[in-house]
């Protein structure tokens, strides 16, 4: 009886944590957007410098998120 309610709070766990971990890599990038499209507003003749560094931050965030929604599908898988 213990292990069956172990499990199903393991499982419980991952999707829970999973989701968290896609929310907030969405919030992140959302913020990121933001940031940017403000600095581009302030200095338009840096955008190129802006945007690249959005691009190469947004993909940091995303590579994150990734494992952590790996890492909760494995939760509930293992």
């Amino acid at each position: 009886m213990n292990f069956v309610l172990l499990e199903a709070l393991a499982n419980a766990g991952g999707a829970v944590g999973a989701g968290l971990a896609a929310i907030g890599a969405g919030i992140g990038i959302g913020q990121i957007g933001k940031g940017a499209v403000e600095a581009i507003a302030r200095q338009p003749e840096a955008s190129n410098d802006i945007r690249a560094n959005m691009i190469l931050a947004a993909a940091l965030v995303e590579g994150v998120a990734l494992f952590a929604v790996i890492i909760g599908f494995l939760a509930m898988v293992l």
